[in-house]
């Protein structure tokens, strides 16, 4: 959830990294005895985090950030970034789609990288860090060295380890775990799902996509330390935060705030979730209706209302099958944890994909034996989804699970009760017990 930034120029800078290392090395011992003659010895170095909002690409949509170290008497502004990646690097989507993301640190300057984010129509606030010298050194001396080629790699977690972790590990390692000591133990705002929820909720599809994706694990109660993942998160946690320094006075983190660019018809991030199921009910109804009033008319004996039940179920079966094969691979073969314990994948799975080729079946076939064959076929099929699908909204009743999958559930079970053998229960049921209440 962190994005390209700046990969191109850091590319650049890493061919020159001996000879730029050096230069810096003599600038650096230089400094601050230029800066005490001149009686600045505190003023030479500035320590700063810009938080960048999200941007328009899906992999933007959680926003950024970037350590800042200005070397003010050198009129040097270092930007360090922890969230370099590129499409070019070897076995790129492989990796990603494996869960094996090997993500990079990366220092360039400053001014081109704010530029950029401008230019891309993003939020961009710098908070100014009130530090004391030997801290701020203490923090640039960090990013100095994890930025070196045997230390700039790592594995990229999207909410444990990411751009924004390490940034606010970084301010915490400057504190002496005085930052940690304040949040790791307090409760969150919300959790992990529903931040997440609060940056899709513009894109219904990717919104409906990544909740169904998303196993029980992040539905948790979390920490104010674990809400960090987003770098916005780190921005609130250090503006009103304070310490005890080495004197014992108390002091606050934040100096100064400066917003640098308010993004333009950019959807803004919610400040709490919303009950987004309704959205996701509407559409599962509807198409429980459409589809009711395909199976009445195709009962009247109309050859285009058959053409047309079977082609529905056969994308219906190709959508949500390639969903649940996609959530099977990513549960049982890949790194990405936070898939892990699904309750989903019982009644959404790589099976469903069966309804595709049914449906073709059923709408080409020109006998009524073989109609009725594959009809039959498929509503064995919706009948597994929909029975499926209603354990799992009862196994919710028991302390084991916890997963808050409405959005899938309220989706998917009216158009598979429509389609299962439901109707012709309840067609048997009116026939045989009801008759006299509707005749």
């Amino acid at each position: 959830m962190v994005q390209i930034s700046g990969y191109s120029e850091y590319n650049l800078i890493r061919k020159h990294r001996v000879l730029e290392s050096i230069l810096l090395f003599l600038a650096v011992q230089a400094v601050p005895l230029f800066a005490q003659n001149s009686g600045n010895i505190d003023d030479y170095l500035t320590v700063k985090i810009a938080v960048m909002g999200p941007g328009t690409e899906l992999y933007y949509w959680w926003g950024h950030i970037g350590l800042i170290v200005e070397l003010n008497n050198l009129g040097e502004s270092r930007l360090y970034d922890y969230g370099l990646f590129s499409f070019n690097n070897e076995n790129f989507f492989l990796n990603f789609a494996l869960g094996r993301l090997l993500y990079s640190s990366g220092v360039s300057r400053t001014k081109p990288n704010i530029d950029r984010y401008i230019a891309t129509n993003r939020d961009v606030t710098v908070y100014t860090l009130n530090l004391p010298r030997e801290t701020k050194e203490k923090i640039w001396a960090f990013a100095e060295e994890s930025v070196l080629p045997e230390n700039r790699d790592y594995w990229y977690h999207h909410f444990k380890d990411n751009c924004s972790t390490r940034i606010r590990d970084i301010i915490d390692y400057g504190l002496d775990g005085r930052f940690a000591a304040a949040f790791y133990d307090a409760p969150g705002r919300f959790t992990l799902r529903q931040h997440v929820r609060r940056h899709t909720y513009h894109s219904p599809f990717f919104d409906w996509l990544l909740n169904f994706l998303m196993g029980q694990n992040i539905d948790t109660p979390i920490t104010v330390w674990e809400e960090m993942f987003l770098p916005a998160e780190v921005g609130r946690a250090i503006e009103n935060f304070t310490y005890t320094d080495d004197a014992g006075s108390e002091c606050k983190l934040v100096g100064g705030v400066e917003v640098i660019n308010r993004a333009i018809n950019r959807p803004p991030v919610l400040d709490r979730p919303r009950r987004q199921w309704l959205r996701e009910l509407v559409l599962g109804v509807l198409l429980a209706a459409l589809l009711l009033a395909v199976m009445i008319v195709k009962g009247r004996g109309k050859r285009a209302a058959e053409i047309l039940w079977g082609i529905s179920q056969s994308l219906l079966g190709l959508f949500f099958g390639a969903a649940g094969l996609v959530l099977f691979f990513m549960t049982f073969f890949t790194n990405h944890d936070y898939t892990y314990y699904n309750i989903n994948i019982i009644y959404i799975n790589f099976l469903i994909l069966a309804a595709a080729p049914l449906g073709i079946r059923y709408c080409t076939a020109w006998n009524d034996f073989d109609r009725a064959w594959y009809g039959y076929l498929l509503k064995i099929l919706w009948s597994y989804v929909l029975c499926f699908g209603l354990l799992s909204l009862a196994l919710r009743a028991l302390p084991w699970f916890w997963q808050q999958n409405q959005v899938t559930l309220v989706l998917v079970l009216p158009f598979a009760a429509v389609l299962s053998f439901l109707p012709d229960l309840i067609l048997r049921l009116k026939r045989g017990i009801f008759w006299r209440w509707f005749n």
